[in-house]
């Protein structure tokens, strides 16, 4: 007999998708890319929105920049809507159809993936026509969002260069250091970013639900602390009301593991958002087939739990260990 996927009740849609069509024109000849140069010395910023196309909450910031006018004083900062054509597709009563159009665009950042001519989709299409601007970049910050009401988390990536940069920023609160994922590599890897040798970074910063309003003031504030930090911009720069009170303090939290669901026979012990930590090892926190999942050490700590994308072979949590 065929298992289905568990039902779960949809997420409200809080936000409006703003119209990003008036931004297709740029200065770049690349369709909604938009870099601005001060003329003076200084590092080369970009701040990424739609990676995939039903994470609005960085569109909305993206745009909200251009509309106020944003400039750097110094150095360069570009503004790009990335995954426009999976954006076009958003349907409210569908919201999760829209995240990528034939694969995911955060899965294509190798050299040797975006050099193969013979392969082919809308994401490399995308991903090979900014990657000359991206080649250029020092300073990454890319917005996402998730499928659970998740506190907000910076994914720093698997580089002490990440967390350093991750506590410069000093928010949000949770520090994700991974390795990323098996299926590809992602923009804020990509190149330079990965290498500990170079001081060119990136960040990540999942920002909360995809359609909640708390998820657009996150990556207001994420990319407001990201520009200050970077010293392009002065505080008087950025829009009004952007800054939120930074948290009382950051924690380090290390991914060591997947949990992949061998079957559609999944279900967790709790309604687990994510974030959850267990004190203890040996914490049942699921069950895979009928088998226990249990905590593998002290201070284990859950990191993206979600089985509305359920089917056998997929992530449905990360498991990450208490640093700091």
């Amino acid at each position: 007999m065929t298992q289905t996927a568990p039902a779960f009740d949809a997420y409200p849609v809080e936000v409006e998708f703003p119209d990003i069509g008036p931004y297709a024109e740029s200065n770049t000849g690349t369709a909604y890319l938009h870099t601005f140069d001060s003329g003076l010395p200084g590092p080369h910023v970009m701040i990424n929105a739609l990676t995939h196309g039903n994470e609005v909450c960085g569109a909305i910031t993206v745009a909200g920049l251009l509309d106020h006018g944003l400039r750097p004083r110094r150095g360069r900062l570009t503004l790009s809507f990335a995954n426009v054509d999976a954006y076009a597709r958003f349907d409210a009563a569908k919201p999760d159809a829209s995240r990528f159009v034939d694969q995911d665009f955060n899965r294509v950042w190798t050299s040797a993936v975006l050099d193969d001519v013979s392969r082919d989709s809308s994401e490399l299409r995308r991903a090979r026509a900014m990657r000359p601007v991206i080649d250029t970049v020092d300073l990454l910050l890319d917005l996402h969002s998730m499928h659970e009401k998740s506190r907000p988390l910076i994914v720093s990536g698997p580089l002490d260069k990440g967390i350093a940069l991750s506590r410069a920023i000093g928010a949000p609160a949770d520090i994700i250091v991974d390795e990323g994922h098996p299926e590809g590599r992602r923009m804020r890897d990509y190149a330079d970013f990965g290498d500990p040798a170079s001081p060119r970074n990136a960040l990540l910063i999942e920002c909360g639900q995809h359609w909640e309003t708390s998820a657009v003031d996150v990556a207001r504030d994420s990319t407001a602390r990201f520009l200050l930090s970077a010293g392009i911009v002065e505080e008087a720069d950025l829009p009004a009301g952007w800054l939120r009170p930074l948290p009382a303090a950051q924690r380090v939290i290390r991914v060591t593991e997947p949990v992949v669901a061998t079957s559609m026979d999944f279900r967790f012990a709790g309604p687990y958002t994510g974030l959850e930590t267990f004190a203890d090892a040996g914490t049942v926190i699921g069950w895979n087939d009928g088998a226990e999942v249990l905590t593998p050490y002290p201070n284990c700590v859950l990191v993206m739990p979600s089985l509305r994308q359920l089917r056998p072979g997929v992530t449905v949590v990360r498991l990450g260990r208490l640093e700091a």
